[in-house]
């Protein structure tokens, strides 16, 4: 078994060229290196992996002329397929070398990154690692969804995500959904994962197909630049409902109704419209909120489904009814603020 990481490497730069056309499937040879606009497969030429060893450079080598970064293949496998964890890395690349995987109980762990897994870096990472939804399978999800707003800076797509059931169980690889969770100033804290079956651009039939990572506390996933009146909910689905309707609101999406209750509030917010998912949970959530809120001297309203959520409104009628019932639950100043375009 391949164990080193060293002879990973080594064992990569044999086969350079079809790693090349495996993982920077967007660039083409030219002579003895692979052109690439940079790590992440994105279309260019800044990019350039040595393809064929010489006496004093060894094949596998990689340099961006635009960044100036540099490294080996292994670094090429972490960066294309989003990998954060060494054992996930090494796992891909002995996949693609017919290898068997990493031994469980193995105490081997070379520095590779010194990010823990699941921390607030390793989300910003990821986030960093993944490219904007058009034309991709989260676009395509979110649309079956009743999802037309789209045009959305905190959600993006990462086309190879490991998901791993249980800390020692086999790990998969699943595109995904991959939101960025931030704080009152726009830093990222977190990351949400939502793993998707691209036979059927629905969720991943996964045991938990939707996922957070990093500091997650007081923070939430944000659509459109705070102000004075802010709609918070715990779901991306429900959230992003019901921006169809009133594109111009800030929204939140705090991901549960533990964290929808401990949301931090801009300075500026005088009105927060707490969006209610039909459960126990969200109940609970909703009187919590409300009496944060008022406790700090802002205006609190509760936004009610007709079903399950918001999203399911949509899906069960049209943006028409959603607006004609969002109508008669905002205040009459925000009707015409919020809902006066296209209702």
């Amino acid at each position: 078994m391949l164990r080193d990481a060293s002879e990973l490497v080594q064992r990569l730069a044999r086969d350079a060229e079809a790693v090349c056309r495996h993982y920077l499937s967007n660039g083409r040879r030219q002579g003895n290196y692979w052109l690439i606009g940079d790590v992440k497969n994105t279309p260019g030429r800044s990019m350039f992996v040595r393809l064929r060893e010489s006496p004093k450079r060894p094949a596998g080598k990689w340099t961006d002329a635009a960044t100036g970064e540099h490294g080996d293949l292994l670094d090429i496998i972490r960066e294309s397929c989003g990998l954060l964890d060494f054992r996930d890395v090494a796992d891909e690349a002995r996949r693609f070398l017919g290898q068997p995987r990493s031994e469980p109980g193995s105490d081997y762990r070379p520095p590779l990154s010194t990010v823990p897994t699941g921390s607030t870096e390793s989300a910003r990472r990821l986030f960093a690692m993944s490219s904007p939804i058009s034309g991709t399978i989260v676009e395509t999800y979110l649309r079956q969804r009743g999802i037309t707003n789209l045009g959305i800076d905190s959600l993006r797509f990462q086309p190879r995500c490991y998901y791993r059931p249980e800390a020692d169980a086999t790990t998969e690889i699943w595109p995904a959904m991959i939101a960025a969770v931030t704080d009152l100033r726009g830093h990222i804290t977190g990351a949400h994962r939502t793993w998707l079956d691209p036979s059927r651009c629905d969720k991943a039939p996964v045991g938990t197909p939707r996922r957070a990572m990093g500091h997650l506390l007081g923070h939430a996933v944000r659509f459109g630049p705070s102000g004075d009146v802010m709609a918070a909910g715990e779901g991306i689905e429900t959230m992003l409902s019901l921006r169809c309707a009133m594109p111009c609101m800030a929204m939140v999406a705090a991901l549960s109704a533990t964290h929808l209750a401990a949301i931090l509030f801009p300075a500026t917010l005088r009105r927060l419209y707490i969006v209610r998912d039909d459960d126990r949970a969200g109940d609970g959530a909703v009187a919590g909120l409300s009496d944060r809120a008022q406790s700090a001297g802002i205006e609190a309203r509760v936004l009610s489904p007709q079903d399950g959520d918001f999203n399911e409104d949509l899906r069960n009628s049209d943006i028409s009814a959603l607006r004609a019932a969002l109508r008669f639950q905002l205040t009459p100043e925000d009707v015409g603020r919020f809902l006066s375009t296209g209702a």
